[in-house]
């Protein structure tokens, strides 16, 4: 099974995600989510969601970043889900999927408990 790491290697607490998996001998496929070429779909964004117990998009939504682009608290999953496949700065990382779960690695140690 492949760990992939849904990654923004301009954030520090990605970076420290990705380093803490390494020392614990995880060599991730890593996902650069901010690339045009590596973006998520509005559907693996609900696959993540899924694979996290069934959850809101509003569970790895970017508080600040939601203000910033007038995303309204009662805008409903699928609205959210498209918004963040829109625009991936929208998205909170990183976060961990292996196999049938995932985790948002806030804080870091969460990524290796789905190892």
């Amino acid at each position: 099974m492949t760990y992939i790491l849904i990654h923004n290697p301009g954030c520090g607490s990605s970076k420290k995600g990705l380093a803490l998996l390494q020392e614990n001998g995880i060599e991730p496929e890593v996902r650069k989510y901010m690339n045009a070429g590596e973006r998520l779909s509005a559907d693996e964004l609900k696959a993540i969601a899924k694979k996290m117990g069934g959850v809101s998009p509003r569970e790895f939504l970017r508080d600040k970043d939601a203000q910033k682009f007038d995303i309204p608290t009662t805008m409903g999953d699928e609205e959210l889900f498209a918004a963040m496949a829109e625009n991936p700065k929208l998205i909170q990382r990183p976060i961990g999927i292996n196999g049938d779960k995932a985790v948002l690695g806030r804080p870091n140690e969460k990524l290796v408990e789905i190892t």
